[in-house]
C-alpha cells in the first residue's frame, strides 16, 4: 500500500470517526443523562488513553509556563465549543447542528481577514455568500417551520469558538505534538466541565451505571476523539493538510446519515440544497489557494467576444 493510499483511508476514516459524535451523546440523553456528564466521560476518559500513548511512547509531559498559558485559553475554548455543541442536540436535529458547526473554516478566513489583515479574495467572498444561504436554508424547513434560536445561537457559538481555538494554534508559538497539546488540551476541558457542572446545577454529573452506558462513553472517547486524531495526524503526514481538510467535508454528512437512519430524524430537499452549500463554501475556503479566479474570467471573456 502507497503511502498516499494509505493517508487518503485515514483521512476518510478520520473524518467518519468524528463525524459519529451524535452516537454517544444521543444515546446518553435518551437515557436521562445531560451534556455535562457526556462530556466529562468523553474528555476524561480521551485524556487518559492519550496520556497512556505519551507514556507508551516515552514522551515528556513537561511544558513551560507560557505553554501553560496558551493551553488554558484553548482548554477553555474547546470546552465552550464542545458544550455549546452537545447543548445544541437537545434544541435540533443532530445532523443539522454537525452541518452548522462546520461553517467554522468560513469564521476562520473572515477572523484573519479582520484581525490579522488577510487580503479578502473573491474566494471567501463567495463562500461567506454560500454558508449564509446554507444556513439560511437550514434555518427554515419545508414546512415554514424555523429551528430553534436557541439551537442555532449554540452552535454557532461552538463553530466561533472552535475558530478561535485554530486561529489561536496556529498563531501562537506552541512546538510540541498534537498528540500532547491534545491531552493537554482535553485535561483542561475536563476540569472545565467539572467546574461548570458546579456552577450549574441543572448540569451536574451523573453516574455512568450499566454496561451499555459505559460502552458509550469508551465509545466518544475512542472513534469521534482519540482514534480520529490518530488518523488525521497519519493523513497529514502522508498527504498534506488541505487532501485531509477537504475529506472533513464527510463529517457533517456522516451525521447526518446518522440522525435519519438511527435516530429518525427528518430530511427534505431543503435540508439538503443547505447541506450542500455549506459544504461548497468551506471546500471553496479549503481550496482558495489553489483556485484562480482572475484567469478563468479572462478565459470566459476571450471566448465571449471570439463567440459573439
Amino acid at each position: 500500500m502507497t503511502n498516499k493510499l494509505k493517508g487518503t483511508i485515514c483521512g476518510v476514516l478520520a473524518a467518519i470517526c468524528y463525524g459519529t459524535n451524535p452516537v454517544g451523546a444521543l444515546v446518553l440523553y435518551a437515557d436521562g443523562f445531560n451534556s455535562s456528564s457526556v462530556l466529562f466521560y468523553r474528555f476524561s476518559i480521551a485524556t487518559l488513553l492519550l496520556g497512556a500513548l505519551l507514556l507508551a511512547q516515552r514522551k515528556s509531559f513537561r511544558i513551560t509556563r507560557k505553554e501553560f498559558c496558551i493551553i488554558s485559553v484553548l482548554g477553555l475554548l474547546f470546552a465552550v465549543s464542545a458544550l455549546s455543541l452537545y447543548m445544541s442536540f437537545l434544541f435540533m436535529a443532530a445532523g443539522i447542528a454537525s452541518t452548522l458547526l462546520f461553517v467554522y473554516p468560513v469564521m476562520v478566513a473572515v477572523l484573519m481577514t479582520l484581525f490579522f489583515r488577510e487580503k479578502v479574495t473573491p474566494t471567501t467572498v463567495v463562500s461567506i455568500l454560500l454558508s449564509l444561504v446554507g444556513v439560511a436554508l437550514l434555518y427554515r424547513g419545508d414546512d415554514q417551520s424555523t429551528l430553534s434560536l436557541v439551537g442555532v445561537i449554540l452552535v454557532l457559538l461552538s463553530s466561533l469558538t472552535y475558530a478561535l481555538y485554530i486561529i489561536v494554534v496556529n498563531q501562537s508559538s506552541l512546538r510540541m505534538s498534537s498528540v500532547k497539546l491534545t491531552f493537554y488540551v482535553l485535561l483542561v476541558c475536563t476540569l472545565a466541565i467539572v467546574a461548570w457542572s458546579f456552577v450549574s446545577p441543572e448540569n451536574h454529573l451523573m453516574m455512568l451505571h450499566t454496561p451499555w452506558h459505559w460502552f458509550m462513553g469508551f465509545w466518544m472517547a475512542i472513534v469521534p476523539t482519540v482514534l480520529s486524531l490518530v488518523l488525521m495526524v497519519i493523513a497529514v503526514h502522508d498527504i498534506g493538510s488541505t487532501p485531509t481538510a477537504i475529506m472533513g467535508a464527510l463529517e457533517p454528512v456522516t451525521a447526518v446519515f446518522i440522525g435519519i437512519f438511527l435516530f429518525g430524524e427528518a430530511f427534505s430537499l431543503r435540508l439538503a440544497t443547505g447541506i450542500l452549500l455549506i459544504l461548497v463554501a468551506v471546500l471553496l475556503i479549503i481550496l482558495g489557494k489553489h483556485l484562480r479566479f482572475r484567469p478563468m474570467l479572462f478565459h470566459l471573456r476571450k471566448y465571449w467576444r471570439w463567440r459573439y
